[in-house]
Protein backbone atom coordinates (compact mmCIF):
# COMPACT_ATOMS: atom_id res chain seq x y z
CA UNK A 1 0.00 0.00 0.00
CA UNK A 2 1.08 3.66 -0.93
CA UNK A 3 1.80 6.25 2.12
CA UNK A 4 -1.34 8.55 1.57
CA UNK A 5 -1.04 12.22 2.45
CA UNK A 6 -3.27 15.05 1.76
CA UNK A 7 -1.04 16.55 -1.10
CA UNK A 8 -2.41 20.40 -0.90
CA UNK A 9 -4.46 22.50 0.23
CA UNK A 10 -6.07 25.91 -0.53
CA UNK A 11 -6.30 26.98 -4.55
CA UNK A 12 -3.42 27.03 -6.25
CA UNK A 13 -3.09 29.52 -9.10
CA UNK A 14 -3.41 27.08 -12.35
CA UNK A 15 -6.76 26.42 -10.98
CA UNK A 16 -7.48 29.68 -12.95
CA UNK A 17 -6.36 28.53 -16.01
CA UNK A 18 -8.10 26.06 -18.02
CA UNK A 19 -6.39 22.69 -18.93
CA UNK A 20 -7.25 20.32 -21.29
CA UNK A 21 -8.79 17.22 -19.63
CA UNK A 22 -7.07 13.49 -19.07
CA UNK A 23 -9.30 11.04 -20.53
CA UNK A 24 -9.52 7.95 -18.39
CA UNK A 25 -11.57 4.97 -17.65
CA UNK A 26 -12.86 2.80 -15.09
CA UNK A 27 -10.83 -0.78 -14.30
CA UNK A 28 -13.53 -3.30 -14.61
CA UNK A 29 -11.33 -6.66 -15.70
CA UNK A 30 -7.77 -8.08 -15.09
CA UNK A 31 -5.83 -6.02 -17.82
CA UNK A 32 -2.24 -6.59 -19.19
CA UNK A 33 0.59 -4.43 -20.63
CA UNK A 34 4.22 -3.73 -21.36
CA UNK A 35 4.59 -0.83 -18.15
CA UNK A 36 2.19 -0.20 -15.76
CA UNK A 37 2.77 3.52 -14.65
CA UNK A 38 1.41 4.42 -11.35
CA UNK A 39 0.98 8.21 -11.24
CA UNK A 40 -1.17 10.66 -13.27
CA UNK A 41 0.71 13.88 -12.33
CA UNK A 42 3.66 15.32 -14.34
CA UNK A 43 6.18 12.50 -14.08
CA UNK A 44 3.84 10.22 -14.73
CA UNK A 45 3.04 12.43 -17.94
CA UNK A 46 6.95 12.25 -19.02
CA UNK A 47 7.16 8.84 -18.39
CA UNK A 48 4.04 8.07 -20.31
CA UNK A 49 5.24 10.18 -22.83
CA UNK A 50 8.52 9.13 -23.03
CA UNK A 51 7.71 5.09 -23.39
CA UNK A 52 4.82 5.48 -26.29
CA UNK A 53 7.47 7.43 -28.50
CA UNK A 54 8.87 3.98 -28.10
CA UNK A 55 6.32 2.08 -29.24
CA UNK A 56 5.74 0.36 -25.88
CA UNK A 57 1.95 -0.25 -24.55
CA UNK A 58 1.61 1.34 -21.65
CA UNK A 59 -1.45 1.85 -18.87
CA UNK A 60 -1.26 4.46 -16.48
CA UNK A 61 -3.33 4.53 -13.37
CA UNK A 62 -3.75 6.94 -10.52
CA UNK A 63 -5.57 6.85 -7.44
CA UNK A 64 -7.48 10.00 -7.33
CA UNK A 65 -7.25 10.75 -10.86
CA UNK A 66 -5.25 12.93 -13.76
CA UNK A 67 -3.19 16.09 -12.34
CA UNK A 68 -5.09 16.23 -8.92
CA UNK A 69 -2.15 15.68 -6.72
CA UNK A 70 0.80 17.62 -6.04
CA UNK A 71 0.91 18.91 -9.62
CA UNK A 72 -1.42 21.93 -9.30
CA UNK A 73 0.21 22.74 -6.14
CA UNK A 74 4.05 23.65 -7.59
CA UNK A 75 4.89 26.51 -8.82
CA UNK A 76 6.60 25.27 -11.83
CA UNK A 77 10.11 27.43 -12.00
CA UNK A 78 11.92 25.10 -14.53
CA UNK A 79 15.57 25.57 -13.49
CA UNK A 80 18.45 23.52 -13.47
CA UNK A 81 19.91 25.02 -9.88
CA UNK A 82 19.90 22.34 -8.10
CA UNK A 83 18.33 23.42 -4.33
CA UNK A 84 22.19 22.52 -3.02
CA UNK A 85 24.39 24.53 -4.55
CA UNK A 86 27.24 23.42 -6.68
CA UNK A 87 30.09 23.99 -4.43
CA UNK A 88 27.68 23.07 -1.19
CA UNK A 89 26.89 19.44 -3.44
CA UNK A 90 30.49 18.99 -4.46
CA UNK A 91 31.45 18.86 -0.73
CA UNK A 92 28.65 16.68 0.05
CA UNK A 93 28.94 13.71 -2.40
CA UNK A 94 32.54 14.99 -4.16
CA UNK A 95 33.34 17.84 -7.13
CA UNK A 96 33.24 15.37 -10.29
CA UNK A 97 29.56 13.90 -9.47
CA UNK A 98 28.36 16.88 -8.51
CA UNK A 99 29.29 18.92 -11.39
CA UNK A 100 27.87 15.87 -13.44
CA UNK A 101 24.40 16.16 -11.70
CA UNK A 102 24.73 19.64 -12.35
CA UNK A 103 25.54 19.41 -15.94
CA UNK A 104 22.23 16.67 -16.59
CA UNK A 105 19.92 18.84 -15.06
CA UNK A 106 21.28 21.52 -17.39
CA UNK A 107 20.55 19.51 -19.92
CA UNK A 108 17.14 17.79 -18.48
CA UNK A 109 15.75 21.52 -18.86
CA UNK A 110 17.04 21.60 -22.77
CA UNK A 111 15.11 18.56 -23.82
CA UNK A 112 11.99 19.51 -21.83
CA UNK A 113 12.44 22.57 -24.08
CA UNK A 114 12.20 20.61 -27.11
CA UNK A 115 10.30 17.95 -26.26
CA UNK A 116 7.08 20.61 -25.71
CA UNK A 117 8.10 22.09 -28.90
CA UNK A 118 7.74 19.06 -30.75
CA UNK A 119 4.98 17.37 -29.20
CA UNK A 120 3.35 21.20 -29.62
CA UNK A 121 2.16 21.44 -26.32
CA UNK A 122 0.37 24.88 -25.30
CA UNK A 123 1.92 25.24 -21.71
CA UNK A 124 2.93 28.95 -21.83
CA UNK A 125 6.75 27.92 -21.71
CA UNK A 126 8.73 31.07 -21.99
CA UNK A 127 12.43 31.02 -21.37
CA UNK A 128 13.83 33.04 -18.31
CA UNK A 129 16.68 33.66 -16.48
CA UNK A 130 17.58 33.29 -12.70
CA UNK A 131 18.71 35.40 -9.91
CA UNK A 132 20.37 33.69 -6.73
CA UNK A 133 20.63 36.40 -4.42
CA UNK A 134 22.97 36.67 -1.34
CA UNK A 135 21.36 35.29 1.92
CA UNK A 136 22.56 33.41 4.58
CA UNK A 137 23.23 30.71 3.05
CA UNK A 138 25.68 32.02 0.27
CA UNK A 139 26.99 36.00 1.02
CA UNK A 140 28.84 37.66 -1.88
CA UNK A 141 31.98 36.15 -1.52
CA UNK A 142 30.43 32.64 -1.26
CA UNK A 143 28.17 33.54 -4.45
CA UNK A 144 31.46 34.45 -5.85
CA UNK A 145 33.08 31.28 -5.72
CA UNK A 146 30.30 29.35 -6.85
CA UNK A 147 30.14 31.88 -10.31
CA UNK A 148 33.45 30.18 -10.91
CA UNK A 149 32.27 26.84 -10.11
CA UNK A 150 29.26 26.73 -12.04
CA UNK A 151 31.57 28.16 -15.20
CA UNK A 152 34.59 25.88 -14.23
CA UNK A 153 32.11 23.30 -14.74
CA UNK A 154 30.73 24.39 -18.42
CA UNK A 155 27.39 25.80 -16.76
CA UNK A 156 27.23 29.74 -17.58
CA UNK A 157 27.14 32.31 -14.08
CA UNK A 158 27.38 36.15 -14.06
CA UNK A 159 28.72 37.60 -10.68
CA UNK A 160 26.38 40.43 -10.42
CA UNK A 161 27.84 43.29 -7.52
CA UNK A 162 24.93 45.01 -5.48
CA UNK A 163 25.24 47.85 -8.00
CA UNK A 164 24.81 45.64 -10.84
CA UNK A 165 21.93 43.97 -9.53
CA UNK A 166 20.10 47.07 -8.99
CA UNK A 167 20.97 48.39 -12.54
CA UNK A 168 19.70 45.54 -14.58
CA UNK A 169 16.88 44.02 -12.18
CA UNK A 170 15.65 46.78 -10.28
CA UNK A 171 16.84 44.36 -6.59
CA UNK A 172 18.99 45.58 -3.55
CA UNK A 173 20.59 42.99 -2.12
CA UNK A 174 24.44 42.70 -1.59
CA UNK A 175 24.92 40.51 -4.63
CA UNK A 176 23.90 37.75 -6.75
CA UNK A 177 24.33 35.08 -9.70
CA UNK A 178 22.09 35.31 -12.61
CA UNK A 179 21.81 31.70 -15.31
CA UNK A 180 20.28 32.15 -18.43
CA UNK A 181 18.23 29.24 -20.22
CA UNK A 182 15.32 28.87 -17.47
CA UNK A 183 11.59 27.78 -18.16
CA UNK A 184 8.46 28.94 -16.71
CA UNK A 185 5.21 26.96 -17.90
CA UNK A 186 2.08 26.36 -16.51
CA UNK A 187 2.28 22.85 -15.21
CA UNK A 188 -0.96 21.58 -15.51
CA UNK A 189 -1.09 22.22 -19.13
CA UNK A 190 2.20 21.12 -19.20
CA UNK A 191 1.36 17.33 -17.83
CA UNK A 192 -2.05 17.59 -19.56
CA UNK A 193 -0.29 18.04 -22.82
CA UNK A 194 2.16 15.28 -21.62
CA UNK A 195 -0.50 12.49 -20.69
CA UNK A 196 -2.61 13.90 -24.17
CA UNK A 197 0.34 12.64 -26.05
CA UNK A 198 0.30 9.55 -24.43
CA UNK A 199 -3.26 8.51 -25.04
CA UNK A 200 -2.75 9.55 -29.12
CA UNK A 201 -0.24 6.43 -28.97
CA UNK A 202 -2.29 3.91 -27.81
CA UNK A 203 -1.76 4.32 -24.09
CA UNK A 204 -4.59 3.16 -21.54
CA UNK A 205 -5.69 5.39 -18.61
CA UNK A 206 -7.76 4.04 -16.00
CA UNK A 207 -8.63 5.85 -12.58
CA UNK A 208 -9.41 6.12 -9.95
CA UNK A 209 -7.42 2.80 -9.28
CA UNK A 210 -5.17 2.16 -6.29
CA UNK A 211 -2.61 -0.11 -6.77
CA UNK A 212 -2.31 -1.90 -3.57
CA UNK A 213 0.17 -5.17 -4.00
CA UNK A 214 3.15 -5.84 -5.85
CA UNK A 215 4.04 -9.48 -6.82
CA UNK A 216 6.85 -10.46 -8.72
CA UNK A 217 6.17 -13.49 -11.28
CA UNK A 218 8.24 -15.17 -13.60
CA UNK A 219 7.47 -12.54 -16.66
CA UNK A 220 7.01 -9.43 -15.10
CA UNK A 221 4.82 -7.64 -12.04
CA UNK A 222 1.40 -8.48 -10.58
CA UNK A 223 -0.35 -5.79 -9.35
CA UNK A 224 -3.25 -5.76 -7.13
CA UNK A 225 -5.41 -2.96 -6.69
CA UNK A 226 -8.32 -1.38 -4.06
CA UNK A 227 -11.16 -1.77 -6.71
CA UNK A 228 -10.30 -5.68 -7.58
CA UNK A 229 -8.82 -6.24 -10.84
CA UNK A 230 -5.09 -7.13 -11.15
CA UNK A 231 -2.87 -5.58 -13.74
CA UNK A 232 0.01 -7.60 -15.25
CA UNK A 233 2.99 -5.82 -16.61
CA UNK A 234 6.50 -6.95 -18.07
CA UNK A 235 7.71 -3.45 -15.54
CA UNK A 236 5.97 -1.00 -13.25
CA UNK A 237 6.84 2.41 -13.56
CA UNK A 238 5.99 4.33 -9.70
CA UNK A 239 5.69 8.05 -10.43
CA UNK A 240 3.64 8.38 -7.08
CA UNK A 241 5.64 11.80 -6.09
CA UNK A 242 5.50 12.30 -2.67
CA UNK A 243 3.32 9.22 -1.90
CA UNK A 244 5.73 6.59 -1.13
CA UNK A 245 4.46 2.78 -1.78
CA UNK A 246 5.69 0.85 0.70
CA UNK A 247 8.19 -1.03 -0.95
CA UNK A 248 9.99 1.86 -1.21
CA UNK A 249 12.52 2.78 1.43
CA UNK A 250 11.87 5.65 3.55
CA UNK A 251 15.98 6.15 3.65
CA UNK A 252 17.46 9.25 2.77
CA UNK A 253 14.25 11.66 2.10
CA UNK A 254 11.68 13.39 4.00
CA UNK A 255 8.75 15.28 3.16
CA UNK A 256 8.40 19.36 4.31
CA UNK A 257 5.62 21.52 4.34
CA UNK A 258 5.49 24.92 2.03
CA UNK A 259 3.19 27.91 1.22
CA UNK A 260 2.57 29.51 -1.57
CA UNK A 261 1.07 32.96 -3.03
CA UNK A 262 -0.11 34.54 -6.14
CA UNK A 263 -1.18 38.05 -6.81
CA UNK A 264 -3.51 39.51 -9.14
CA UNK A 265 -2.29 40.31 -13.12
CA UNK A 266 -0.13 43.04 -12.65
CA UNK A 267 1.86 43.40 -15.84
CA UNK A 268 3.48 46.99 -15.86
CA UNK A 269 5.01 46.39 -12.35
CA UNK A 270 7.08 43.39 -12.83
CA UNK A 271 11.41 43.37 -12.83
CA UNK A 272 12.71 43.16 -16.15
CA UNK A 273 13.07 39.59 -17.74
CA UNK A 274 10.95 38.77 -15.42
CA UNK A 275 13.26 36.36 -14.26
CA UNK A 276 12.93 33.63 -11.64
CA UNK A 277 14.26 34.93 -8.35
CA UNK A 278 15.53 33.38 -5.40
CA UNK A 279 17.57 33.29 -2.42
CA UNK A 280 20.14 31.70 -0.97
CA UNK A 281 19.11 31.65 2.34
CA UNK A 282 17.33 29.82 5.72
CA UNK A 283 14.29 30.02 5.34
CA UNK A 284 14.75 30.95 1.65
CA UNK A 285 12.10 32.92 -0.92
CA UNK A 286 11.29 32.18 -4.31
CA UNK A 287 9.05 34.22 -7.23
CA UNK A 288 8.20 34.39 -10.64
CA UNK A 289 5.71 36.02 -12.89
CA UNK A 290 3.25 34.11 -14.59
CA UNK A 291 2.48 34.78 -18.49
CA UNK A 292 -0.21 37.22 -17.70
CA UNK A 293 1.74 39.56 -15.47
CA UNK A 294 0.70 37.52 -11.60
CA UNK A 295 3.17 36.96 -9.23
CA UNK A 296 4.09 33.96 -7.86
CA UNK A 297 5.41 33.55 -4.20
CA UNK A 298 6.50 30.92 -2.32
CA UNK A 299 8.49 29.22 0.81
CA UNK A 300 8.61 29.50 4.42
CA UNK A 301 9.11 25.80 4.40
CA UNK A 302 9.15 23.82 7.50
CA UNK A 303 10.21 20.13 8.21
CA UNK A 304 7.05 18.63 9.42
CA UNK A 305 4.63 16.48 7.07
CA UNK A 306 1.61 17.24 9.35
CA UNK A 307 -1.33 18.17 7.03
CA UNK A 308 -3.38 20.26 9.59
CA UNK A 309 -0.91 21.94 11.23
CA UNK A 310 0.31 22.87 7.86
CA UNK A 311 -3.03 24.28 6.40
CA UNK A 312 -3.63 25.90 10.05
CA UNK A 313 -0.83 28.19 9.17
CA UNK A 314 -2.00 28.87 5.61
CA UNK A 315 -2.94 32.46 6.54
CA UNK A 316 -0.05 33.53 8.66
CA UNK A 317 2.61 32.12 6.38
CA UNK A 318 0.53 34.05 2.97
CA UNK A 319 0.82 37.45 5.04
CA UNK A 320 5.07 36.48 6.05
CA UNK A 321 5.52 35.53 1.91
CA UNK A 322 3.25 38.72 0.99
CA UNK A 323 5.53 40.67 3.58
CA UNK A 324 8.74 39.86 1.55
CA UNK A 325 7.22 40.02 -1.01
CA UNK A 326 6.97 43.63 -1.19
CA UNK A 327 9.88 44.45 0.56
CA UNK A 328 11.73 42.80 -2.18
CA UNK A 329 10.05 44.01 -4.87
CA UNK A 330 8.50 47.51 -3.79
CA UNK A 331 6.60 48.10 -6.78
CA UNK A 332 4.56 45.01 -6.92
CA UNK A 333 1.13 44.90 -5.00
CA UNK A 334 1.34 41.52 -2.63
CA UNK A 335 -2.10 40.99 -2.03
CA UNK A 336 -2.81 37.33 -2.61
CA UNK A 337 -5.25 36.30 -4.80
CA UNK A 338 -4.84 32.79 -4.13
CA UNK A 339 -3.21 31.20 -1.54
CA UNK A 340 -2.08 27.67 -0.50
CA UNK A 341 -0.07 24.78 0.86
CA UNK A 342 1.41 21.76 -0.35
CA UNK A 343 4.13 18.89 0.83
CA UNK A 344 6.88 17.91 -1.06
CA UNK A 345 9.73 15.48 -0.55
CA UNK A 346 12.91 16.49 -0.15
CA UNK A 347 17.06 15.02 0.18
CA UNK A 348 20.15 15.59 1.97
CA UNK A 349 22.19 16.12 -1.17
CA UNK A 350 18.79 18.01 -2.96
CA UNK A 351 19.51 15.17 -5.94
CA UNK A 352 16.27 12.80 -6.65
CA UNK A 353 16.26 8.86 -6.70
CA UNK A 354 15.78 7.10 -9.68
CA UNK A 355 16.29 3.16 -9.30
CA UNK A 356 15.29 -0.09 -9.42
CA UNK A 357 13.01 -1.07 -6.13
CA UNK A 358 15.58 -2.82 -3.88
CA UNK A 359 14.95 -6.89 -4.90
CA UNK A 360 12.27 -5.58 -7.56
CA UNK A 361 14.04 -5.20 -10.89
CA UNK A 362 11.26 -4.54 -12.62
CA UNK A 363 9.61 -1.95 -10.22
CA UNK A 364 11.82 1.57 -11.07
CA UNK A 365 10.62 4.49 -8.45
CA UNK A 366 10.55 8.06 -10.11
CA UNK A 367 10.79 10.39 -7.09
CA UNK A 368 11.75 14.27 -8.05
CA UNK A 369 12.06 15.58 -5.11
CA UNK A 370 13.37 19.31 -3.84
CA UNK A 371 12.16 22.58 -6.10
CA UNK A 372 13.46 21.17 -9.14
CA UNK A 373 10.89 18.19 -9.27
CA UNK A 374 9.70 18.88 -12.81
CA UNK A 375 13.20 19.25 -14.09
CA UNK A 376 14.43 16.11 -12.13
CA UNK A 377 11.24 14.35 -13.68
CA UNK A 378 12.60 14.84 -16.91
CA UNK A 379 15.37 13.18 -16.05
CA UNK A 380 13.94 10.01 -14.38
CA UNK A 381 12.13 10.10 -18.02
CA UNK A 382 15.75 9.26 -20.15
CA UNK A 383 16.68 7.18 -17.27
CA UNK A 384 13.85 4.71 -17.17
CA UNK A 385 13.34 4.88 -21.15
CA UNK A 386 16.89 3.54 -21.36
CA UNK A 387 17.00 1.08 -18.61
CA UNK A 388 13.78 -0.32 -20.24
CA UNK A 389 15.36 -0.44 -23.93
CA UNK A 390 18.18 -2.69 -21.91
CA UNK A 391 21.18 0.49 -22.18
CA UNK A 392 22.52 2.35 -19.08
CA UNK A 393 22.59 5.61 -18.69
CA UNK A 394 25.60 7.36 -17.73
CA UNK A 395 24.59 9.72 -14.91
CA UNK A 396 22.25 6.97 -13.23
CA UNK A 397 24.50 6.26 -10.54
CA UNK A 398 23.92 9.80 -9.39
CA UNK A 399 20.31 9.10 -8.18
CA UNK A 400 20.74 5.82 -6.79
CA UNK A 401 18.81 5.10 -3.14
CA UNK A 402 21.21 5.95 0.23
CA UNK A 403 22.93 2.96 1.27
Amino acid sequence: MNRKLDLRTGRPVWMAYRAPRVETSKLVRDIKTDVLVVGMGISGGMIAEALTADGRDVIVVDRRGAIIGSTPATTALVQYEIDQPLTVLAGKIGKAKAEAAWRRSRLAVANLSAKVDEVGIACAKLPRPSLLLAGNVLGPGALREEAEARRAAGLAAEYLTSGRLRDRFGIDREAALVSPDNLAVDPRKLAAGLHGAAIARGARYYAPVEATTFSSTASGIEVGTRNGPAISAKHVVLATGYELASIVPPKGHSIVSTWAIATRPQKSALWPQEAFVWEASDPYLYLRATADGRVICGGEDEEFQDEGARDALIGQKSARISEKLKKLMPAIDPTPEFAWAGSFGTTSTGLPIIAKAPRHPRIHAVMGYGGNGITFSRIASEIVRTELSGGTDADAGLFRFPE
